[in-house]
Parts: C-alpha cells; structure tokens; sequence
C-alpha cells in the first residue's frame, strides 16, 4: 500500500488530499474548518482529517508532496525585482523578509507543521493544476489547459494528457497573465481579488462591452494562439504594492469604486468588457491547442478555468467536443494535482480511467452520515428540534416544501470539495419562482442581489431547458436557457440592476439578465440523493429545475459540521434544515430567528468578499 499526501498552502484557499494506491481517500479546503474564507494557512485540520479518514497516522504516509516549487517562485520573484530596480523596492521589501524566514525553507518549514522529520517532494504549481485536471478526467487522452494568475513562472499552459503521461509543450509565462488580468478588473470595480472574480463574472451582463476595444488596443496585445503581451504600464502587480497603476485608471475615466460602495453603469460596462475579452482569449487558444493536438477533449484547471462563462463558450462556439474541468481548479486542487502527478510520474504507476469520472462527484470531504449520536448531541445542545425520515420520505418533504414556497437546506453527506455546492452542502429553492433570486440574496444569503443563482436539473431532461452541448455536473460551464421557455420583455429605459425586475423566462430564478445559467445537471450515479430530490419535484410538479446555491452566508465558508449547518440556519430566513436524515423545520425551533442586531453581529464573524 504506498499513500501519498498531497497539500497546498501559504497563498490562499490552502488544501490536502491523500490518496492510497492511486485512489483519492479524501480532499477537503483548510477553510471549511477554521472558517476563514480562503484561509492561507498551513492545512493542519485538512490534513488531519484526511489522515482520520484513512486511519493512517503522519508517520505511516509514504510521500509528501506540495504543489509548487519554492526556489523557483523566489527566483521569479527575484528576477522582476532586479529588472523593475527601483520601481519595485517598496514590494521587494514588504516580501523578502517572509520568503528568507519561512517560505524559502518549506522543507522545513513542512516538516515542523506536521512535527515528523521527512523528504518533502515539490511539483511545478502548473503541472499540479494539469495533473488534477487529467487524472481524474474520464479520457484516456486529452488535450490540458492550465490557466491561473501565476504559478512560478507560468501563468498559461498547454499540453497532452495520454495513460498516465501528461506532457506540458508550452507555457504563458509572467507578467503576462490572462488570471492577473481578471484580477486587475476585478480589484477596479471594487471586488476582492481571489473571492471577487465570482461577483465581477455575475455582473458583467448589466453592462455594455463598450470597453473591449479600449482594452484589445491598450492594455493587452492578444494573439492569435490565444497568447498575449500585457502593457505593464498599467498595472502595478509585478512591481508594486497594488495591482492597477494610475494608467490604468486614466484609461477607464476615475479612480477603482470604494468596496461596498453603490455600484454604477461603468462597472457593469467594463465586467461586460473584460469578460468579453476574456472569452476571446479562450477560444483563441482552445482553437490553436485543438489544432496542434487534433484530439477532441479538453481538460482544464487553473483559476481561470472556474471562468464558466468563458468555458461555456468554448464548449458552445469551439472545437472540442467535450470540455471537462476539475471541480477545484483553483489552488486548493492542486493538492490534489501534486499527489496525483507524484504517483503517476514519480512512482510510475499505471492509470485507470473511472466512469463517469474519477472525482466521485467532487463528494470527498467530512461526511454527515445519516444518523449520527454525535450530530444527535451537538443538536441537543444548540437547542434544535426535528423529525428523522428514511431517504425516500426525506427526498419527498424537500421537494414538496421547494414546490410550496420553501427555501430547504442541505447538509448530509460528505462535502464537496471545491469551490461550489453540488447538493451535499446546498441551499434549495424553486426555479420557477419569481421572487426567488432576490429573497435568497437579500434574506438567505445577505449578499448583493444582482448575483444569479445555478439551475440543478435532472442530467437526462437537460436539454429541454438549456441549450447545452454536454454534461456539466460540477456548475462550471454556462448555457443559453432553451428558447421555448424565455419570454419576451421590453428592456427600453431599463439597464443595470433594473433588468433584474424583469421576468425573462419559466424558470426565472436560475436565468440571467443575458438569459444564460450556470448549469448543475444532476445524475443518480454521482448523486443519487439529489437525483431523488429532483425527481420528485418533477413529479409533483411537471418541472426538472430547482435552484441550488452553496449553504453559507456573504464571506462564510460553505459549512461543513452538523453546528455550523444550524448557526448559519438560524441566523437566516432559511424554512427548513435537513442535517443528514433530520428535518428541521424553523417554525418548530425553540429559539426565536436572530433579530437584526443579533444578525448583524453574527455576520461580522466574516470578512465580506
């Protein structure tokens, strides 16, 4: 038996996985348990509980791997400072001090955290990113595509996924980067850089792409291979402290909007503008990879990757026939990548190829089992109150309170390990319902309202709701909804955050101002749970949609235990609750809902997004 533990750390959304013998045991984000949003830090609870999953302890682990190679971030690092001399000082100074204490060393560094004396192993940050992607993909053979912010050096790269052989032949390489460049805009319209990307791909349909142009001509020279050369006089990341210049703002007629600040037509413009952009670029370079490669799958990880607006036009409008993304395309996969490539490249151990993946629905972190005395007793002593029913009854209450009205939501099973929820750690709602959208956001969530929410469907009635190329299990790929359903709406006088009074079609909760959905589509084989759900609201209701958004609040890490379920319950206008085969409906708790200063206070726990 040769176990393998994989982790990310120090930069942000900080992961570990291990697998045993080429099979993933476990994966979970160090976030879910400190519950701090992207939580940087050293994976200590992610790790533990992969070891407690396995039944191993730090000593038995065979290999440790982390995800990217330090010496060769540090020389990047390095090298920008000395050729930016003395632009970059003030940066060189602020980073140097860490880099020469701690992350220089990480060996070591490693090794203390995890207070056992050991070899630890480093894969490049991209082939981290390319080996979770193809490892777990359902292809034998496939063309890869890693798109982040940067790794060391890389920031882009291509290759061939065949067996067990991934052969990266090209790479984007720093400052030249699409992610930065997503995070320039991102950090301009007032959003955080590595949480915000989110809110500025929700927005960009409010606005007009009047700014394409301004950007193609000025700030970035894009290639026809999807390449690109970033004008470095408008950004500030490679040299400085901040990651627009004054250029840059010049250019886009002010200065960034103030966080939390009202929102206006020019934000909505230039999301609509760079994300216009952005899809050119990934079609760009999925057209010359498809061409160079001649295989008709593609996989893809990287930061960029979880674009799925820019990846849904890629599976509409490009060539390949089948797209498949890694559910944690971001950092925290690749602790997943580096264990995963470790034993396939490293040890040399052959490939198996899982159907219809091998990510087991992206369900691998701490589980809520069904019935549980120690859930029974963290309960208790919160104070709640419910009804136990077998799975078939439970998947009839919540579809029929859906199909009444009701927000339900769910925690049972094991969490999802990414950043979306997939039905194991959901919020539920009717999609058809026409106040749905705002009521989830403004008395669910607490979150701006213009984010939309994502369509769950039954996998095999897909296609008569959107126009959908594909599966798409892990709500990463975006798709028109089919045009039977939509209806006509008179948009005159009517822009920004207006088009949101507007009803554009039968499922109204899940389509967006552009009439596009983020798409979940749920099969009984990776979820059966859901799939049940699903189906009963199908028949009860003639509709195979319900609307599905992750079971946290503004800047909360999605829960994962059993109290953190009930908190973010009672601190909501959530109705119901299920926690593993429990019912819990609001009605029947006895402590009254947080009133608003209660509320208020609860929510300061989180750092806003």
């Amino acid at each position: 038996m040769t176990s393998i533990l994989g982790i990310s750390a120090f930069y942000h959304d900080s992961a570990a996985a291990l697998i045993v013998d080429g099979q993933i045991i476990g994966a979970a984000q160090e976030e879910r348990f400190t519950r701090i949003k992207g939580d940087p830090s050293f994976p200590h609870h992610a790790i533990g509980w992969c070891l407690e999953q396995s039944g191993l302890d730090i000593g038995e682990i065979d290999h440790i791997v982390f995800y990217e190679r330090p010496l060769v971030h540090f020389e990047r690092l390095m090298m920008t400072y000395l050729l930016t001399a003395p632009q970059g000082l003030r940066s060189f100074l602020h980073t140097l001090p860490e880099w020469l204490t701690r992350k220089l060393w990480l060996e070591r560094e490693i090794s203390a955290e995890l207070d056992v004396k050991r070899k630890i192993h480093f894969v490049d940050h991209h082939r981290s990113h390319a080996a979770s992607a193809f490892y777990p993909s359902p292809f034998r053979q496939a063309a890869i595509l890693t798109i982040d912010g940067v790794g060391e050096w890389s920031t882009a790269t291509w290759g061939i996924g065949s067996e067990s052989a991934v052969d990266l032949r090209e790479e984007l390489r720093f400052p030249n980067s699409l992610g930065l460049l997503y995070s320039a805009f991102t950090y301009y319209c007032g959003f955080k850089i590595n949480s915000g990307e989110y809110k500025l791909m929700g927005l960009a349909p409010y606005g007009r792409p009047i700014y394409a142009d301004r950007i193609l001509k000025h700030v970035i020279h894009l290639m026809d291979d999807g390449t690109m050369l970033l004008n470095q006089k408008y950004f500030g990341y490679a040299t400085g402290l901040t990651t627009t210049s004054a250029a840059f703002h010049e250019l886009f007629d002010g200065p960034p909007r103030q966080p939390e600040s009202q929102i206006t037509q020019r934000e909505m413009d230039l999301a609509a503008s760079i994300q216009a952009v952005i899809n050119e670029a990934l079609l760009r370079m999925g057209r010359f990879i498809h061409k160079s490669t001649g295989l008709d799958q593609l996989v893809l990880a990287g930061g960029v990757a979880l674009n799925c607006v820019a990846t849904g036009k890629l599976s509409s409008d490009g060539p390949f026939k089948n797209i498949w993304t890694q559910p944690a395309a971001g950092d925290a996969g690749g602790a997943l990548g580096a264990a995963l490539s470790f034993w396939h490249r490293e040890l040399r151990q052959p490939r198996s190829v899982s159907s219809p993946d091998g990510m087991q629905g992206a369900f691998l972190g701490p589980d809520i089992p069904p019935e549980s005395s120690r859930d029974d007793a963290i309960l208790r002593a919160l104070g709640a109150v419910w009804d136990v029913f077998d799975d078939e009854a439970l998947q009839r209450r919540i579809a029929a309170d859906i199909s009444d009205g009701k927000v339900v939501a769910v925690a049972r099973g094991r969490m999802e390990f990414g950043p979306r929820s997939l039905g194991s750690r959901s919020i539920l709602g009717d999609a058809r319902s026409e106040s749905m959208q705002s009521r989830m956001n403004l008395k669910v969530k607490f979150r701006e309202s213009f984010r939309p929410f994502a369509p769950m469907v039954l996998a095999e009635d897909a296609d008569a709701f959107f126009d959908c190329r594909q599966e798409s299990p892990y709500m990463l790929l975006v798709y028109p909804v089919a045009e039977r359903l939509r209806k006509t709406v008179e948009q005159k006088d009517k822009f920004g955050i207006d088009l949101l009074k507007l009803t554009r079609s039968n499922i109204p909760a899940v389509t967006h101002v552009d009439y596009s959905a983020r798409l979940q589509t749920v099969d009984a084989q990776r979820n059966p749970f859901m799939h049940g759900v699903i189906s009963n609201f199908k028949h009860q209701t003639g509709c195979s949609v319900i609307v599905n958004t992750s079971f946290n609040v503004r800047g909360e890490p999605i829960v994962n235990t059993a109290e953190d379920a009930y908190r973010c319950f009672m601190a909501t206008e959530i109705d119901n609750l299920v926690v593993g085969n429990r019912y819990l409906e609001r009605t029947r708790q006895p402590h009254p809902p947080m009133d608003e200063a209660a509320r208020a206070k609860w929510l300061q726990r989180f750092e806003l997004d």
